[in-house]
């Protein structure tokens, strides 16, 4: 970490706030340098009190993605520390905590502007950076949705990130990715806003029915391998209604809207990180059955009469399981069992 994201990460971990002699006992540096550190903190937007018996503390944030503040919020709570739902098995539970260390989110970057945040990871992926990095873009001018469709990404007002990703998966595999960010997603957003979301399959998280978040998962591989996956989420988080497009109203939301309350998209951020973590570690370790029944469990396609478009192509019939390496089984309205790896899908009322 840099210095900047260790004087945070302390300062988050003391709330009652830390000496400036302590920080830098802690961070190897003169007390001149940590106050040369913290003027620059607050030169971005952070209100970092100081007194002569409390020391530093942070008392105002700003409204912005900073890469050493999203490591700071990671380093101080750790991975997988934060409470949980008590619906998880013991099992899975456990399944974490032998997780190996953290892949996803050891790199961040933030753009003020970018087209798209898969554009710059692909170029990341191409110039052999590891994979875990993440990009974050306060706002895309060219930001996109599965099959072509644009996604709206204004300037400060939801999460637009893409993560890199080297998984040991055959290239049929990789929908497993996807249910595993819908896992993540969801329970990051109940964390911070206890909304209780769905997952449409393959790629929505809904609230109220509304989509409120999107994945997108692009793929670099060979016949039987996997070279890089692009895994990009989109999530409106304090857009108002009147932000939407007029297109968009009836079938789209933001967390601001469902709560009332404007939400910190860098707690967010960081609480999604750890989730995407936790899952990713399973999937890696072939335990995508436990990522995969927490999927079933608060997916709204199963069990329901679907259509799903593929190109030219129309099936309609009953979303009956998940397979095991992540994509949908159809029952068809004559009875044969269809494997839908991708498609649009629409839910029948």
């Amino acid at each position: 970490m840099t210095t900047d994201a260790k004087i945070l990460s302390a300062l988050r971990e003391n709330p009652g706030g830390v000496s400036g002699a302590q920080l830098a006992e802690q961070l190897g540096v003169s007390r001149a340098a940590v106050w040369a550190r913290i003027e620059e903190l607050r030169g971005a937007g952070f209100d970092i009190s100081a007194g002569p018996h409390s020391g530093y503390r942070i008392v105002g944030e700003p409204d912005a993605l900073l890469a050493d503040d999203l490591l700071a919020r990671l380093n101080c709570f750790g991975w997988g520390e934060r409470p949980r739902e008590p619906q998880l098995s013991k099992s899975k539970r456990l399944a974490r905590t032998l997780a190996p260390p953290r892949i996803i989110g050891r790199d961040i970057r933030v753009f003020e502007q970018t087209t798209s945040t898969n554009d710059v990871i692909e170029k990341l992926a191409r110039d052999g950076v590891k994979e875990g990095a993440v990009v974050f873009a306060e706002s895309q001018t060219k930001g996109r949705g599965r099959l072509g469709r644009k996604w709206i990404s204004p300037a400060r007002r939801g999460l637009w990130f893409s993560i890199l990703l080297r998984p040991d998966l055959r290239p049929q595999e990789t929908t497993q990715l996807t249910v595993m960010a819908a896992t993540a997603l969801r329970r990051a957003i109940f964390s911070e806003t206890k909304l209780q979301p769905e997952i449409k399959w393959p790629n929505d998280i809904l609230i109220g029915g509304k989509k409120v978040a999107g994945i997108l998962t692009e793929l670099n591989a060979e016949p039987d391998k996997v070279r890089h996956v692009t895994l990009g989420i989109g999530i409106d988080v304090n857009l108002d209604a009147d932000e939407f497009p007029a297109e968009l109203k009836k079938t789209a939301t933001s967390l601001k809207i469902e709560t009332g309350e404007t939400i910190s998209r860098a707690e967010l951020a960081s609480a999604i990180l750890r989730e995407l973590d936790l899952d990713y570690a399973l999937i890696c370790t072939g335990k995508f059955t436990a990522v995969a029944d927490e999927w079933e469990k608060h997916c709204v396609t199963i069990g329901k009469n679907v259509t799903v478009q593929i190109g030219g192509r129309k099936i309609c019939g009953c979303a009956e399981a998940l397979d095991d390496d992540g994509t949908l089984r159809l029952r068809t309205e004559h009875g044969h069992l269809e494997r839908i790896t991708g498609g649009d899908v629409t839910l029948e009322k």
